[in-house]
């Protein structure tokens, strides 16, 4: 396995992630074949895959269950694990613990290396500045809960270069990336 630096983080990632977002099946997308994707997900990562990246709402709920599943062990010592808070679903300042805190349990967990406001456009991005996410944020990550900060983004150029350039301790982000449409989304 390839490892590629980080950003300013002491750790290497593998050049490949693992993405929970489309498991194996048991021919509905909720319905996750539970011993498949644990040996497919642990394969990985004797593999040499150190990032796995699940979600809130990948596989209906189901994602963040599996993944915590799978990282027992010991497995879970040697990823570091990404979800994503649903912007969605943010009403108010309490959906933060509440999302949060609901995560963990899903995950088995009580740190999330790696945490993303997940789908960021224009409207959600508005929300995470009034409902004031950073304050949120900073303390989560003083309290060690988050280790850092990131967001995944769905919308165009210039959104994205304002959330950029507005809030100063982003450690990464995830955009979607089409090899063969460079124009959509931010690309």
């Amino acid at each position: 396995m390839q490892y590629r630096q980080f950003g300013k983080l002491d750790w290497e990632a593998s050049a490949l992630g693992f993405g929970c977002m489309r498991l194996p099946t048991l021919g509905e997308y909720a319905k996750i074949d539970e011993p498949e994707a644990v040996k497919i997900l642990r394969r990985a990562i004797d593999s040499g895959v150190n990032y796995i990246d699940t979600a809130y709402g990948y596989h209906g709920g189901n994602s963040e269950v599996l993944v915590g599943k799978a990282l027992k062990d010991g497995y879970r010592e040697k990823v570091r694990l990404a979800t994503k808070l649903p912007m969605w679903m943010v009403k108010d300042r309490g959906s933060f613990d509440t999302l949060f805190n609901e995560q963990l349990g899903r995950l088995q967990d009580e740190r999330i290396d790696l945490y993303l406001l997940h789908a960021l456009d224009k409207e959600r991005w508005e929300l995470a500045k009034r409902l004031d996410v950073f304050s949120w944020v900073d303390k989560a990550i003083a309290d060690g809960r988050i280790g850092c900060l990131g967001f995944s983004f769905h919308d165009d150029y210039d959104v994205f270069e304002d959330i950029v350039n507005e809030y100063d301790r982003w450690t990464f982000c995830q955009i979607q990336y089409n090899y063969m449409n460079e124009e959509d989304q931010a690309g």
